[in-house]
């Protein structure tokens, strides 16, 4: 394939710590080296891509710089065998975005092993509502089923419910049954959230104690944190006996405390949940499953379609916690 000229979102730095954004013209000679150059179709915005977006060092080190973690496409010219030209695939997470030109350009260069194929019951729009912050939230309720968590066991409550991981986290364990308790700062948004099969809402100072007690009245079977900080103390001190807890995010803060009560005396799981540098074989079977048993009725309601043109207005709405749902980028 000849080298070709694309449209993308360049993120460039200025003077100091100043950093513009905007879309401009980038050549496939460009990017970096690897297995399969991908025609990027959708893409989605997730806040780490607002992260990269806005230069921060501990996402992306080098700029100028097009972000975007998620991508769906065709394989435009390939040197893998198991990746033919015409193949519709996804990548997502690995250095995707961060240090590595992502998909918000429509091209993107990756390693062979960081490609799945597309679920064949999923369009290439239909994972890109999923994305990043979707198959993070199936990667939760996975965690949490193992864990045996049962629907039986009682109420499931998912913190920072609007935005990408925990809506689509609150659809998925509606549609396995679950009584899903939606703990937002949007409460505003009950009707959306009520709407994915949430049998419950609440705002999040519910789910923020801040009385300084080590253990609290045990309110919940499971929990899926997508916040950190003080609501991740919360849900751990106020889960029964034998539950568990995910944590996948920082947005409330990266640090958290906790004494030891909740599991030596309930028995209660913490369990870490991370996309970035999932193994291969593990990415395939919860794609698997998004695609499969788990596949959303509802998948279209969480999403709002943008141009990439329009992809710097949703950044700046998701740093200031203004998206909910999920943002997904046509690169046609």
């Amino acid at each position: 394939m000849e080298d070709t000229t694309f449209r993308a979102l360049i993120v460039s730095q200025g003077e100091g710590k100043t950093f513009t954004r905007e879309v401009g013209a980038r050549n496939t000679a460009d990017l970096p080296a690897g297995d399969v150059l991908i025609r990027v179709h959708y893409s989605s915005l997730n806040y780490k891509d607002a992260l990269s977006a806005t230069g921060n060092r501990g996402v992306t080190r080098n700029f100028p710089h097009t972000p975007g973690i998620d991508a769906a496409g065709v394989v435009a010219a390939s040197s893998a065998e198991d990746w033919p030209v015409g193949t519709e695939v996804v990548v997502i997470g690995y250095d995707l975005g961060m240090n590595t030109a992502g998909g918000y350009g429509q091209y993107i260069r990756v390693p062979a092993q960081w490609v799945v194929a597309k679920p064949e019951a999923l369009t290439l729009q239909e994972c890109m509502i999923y994305g990043t912050a979707g198959f993070t939230a199936a990667q939760s309720v996975d965690a949490l089923v193992s864990a045996g968590v049962k629907p039986a066991d009682g109420k499931i409550v998912v913190t920072g419910a609007t935005g990408g991981v925990g809506s689509v986290a609150v659809a998925i364990l509606a549609k396995l049954g679950y009584q899903v308790v939606a703990a937002t700062g949007k409460i505003d948004q009950a009707d959306f959230l009520t709407g994915l099969g949430a049998a419950e809402v609440i705002h999040r100072d519910e789910v923020n104690d801040t009385s300084g007690r080590p253990m609290g009245r045990t309110n919940w079977a499971g929990g899926i944190d997508t916040v950190g900080g003080n609501p991740l103390t919360t849900l751990l001190k106020t889960t029964q006996y034998g539950g568990a807890v995910t944590c996948c995010g920082l947005v409330a803060g990266a640090e958290f405390t906790s004494s030891v009560f909740p599991f030596i005396l309930r028995g209660v799981s913490l369990l870490g949940i991370d996309s970035v540098e999932c193994p291969i074989s593990e990415r395939r079977r919860i794609w698997g499953l998004l695609g499969g048993e788990w596949k959303l009725d509802n998948l279209a309601s969480l999403m709002k379609p943008v141009s990439l043109d329009q992809v710097s207005t949703e950044i700046d709405l998701i740093i200031k916690g203004q998206q909910r749902g999920r943002v997904v980028v046509d690169l046609n």
